[in-house]
């Protein structure tokens, strides 16, 4: 462990994670975030500024809620919102957590947060769209762990060999 995971694993012991709407000058973290994951492509982060971007322009409008977590700095981010021409269905777009604290619960906390708010919203459905490949096993495992089932796999649909998994989860028990 090196002393700037120590220090990390300090403040979170002594310091609530605090998560918040995203502003416009949590971008660059954001993005920094996105890239030092190392799991995303620079296709995919693309697409993830753009949905920060009409969250910025428009936030009330976009379709697009984007809430941050923060320590001392920003550490994490999350981008859900409801699934257009569905009743009550909602899609998590992006989660990203700083790699320096990983496996420390903030993306279980922001989605937590998520299904929270998905639900005070009326939300019955929440949505999950992840690739097959093996760089996002981990992620698919997340959202395993968190209740969430592969309801759907349409194969290649990415690229030959790397199929789109949809996990869901009921938010309500019929």
């Amino acid at each position: 462990m090196n002393l700037l995971t120590k220090s990390w694993n300090l403040l979170l012991n002594d310091s609530a994670v605090k998560i918040r709407p995203t502003k416009r000058e949590d971008r660059d973290h954001i993005i920094n975030i996105l890239r030092r994951t190392s799991n995303f492509t620079d296709e995919e982060i693309k697409v993830a500024v753009e949905l920060l971007d009409s969250y910025f322009a428009n936030s009330l409008d976009s379709g697009y809620w984007t809430y941050t977590a923060e320590l001392d700095r920003v550490v994490g981010y999350i981008c859900y919102g409801p699934t257009p021409m569905t009743s009550g269905t909602f899609d998590i777009y992006w989660i990203a957590v700083d790699p320096i604290v990983q496996g420390k619960h903030i993306g279980t906390k922001l989605l937590s947060f998520a299904e929270e708010d998905i639900v005070r919203h009326n939300g019955r459905l929440i949505t999950i769209y992840t690739s097959s490949q093996e760089r996002y096993g981990n992620t698919r495992a997340f959202y395993s762990r968190r209740g969430y089932r592969e309801g759907c796999r349409v194969r290649d649909y990415y690229k030959p060999g790397d199929d789109l998994v949809i996990y869901v989860k009921l938010t309500l028990e019929d």
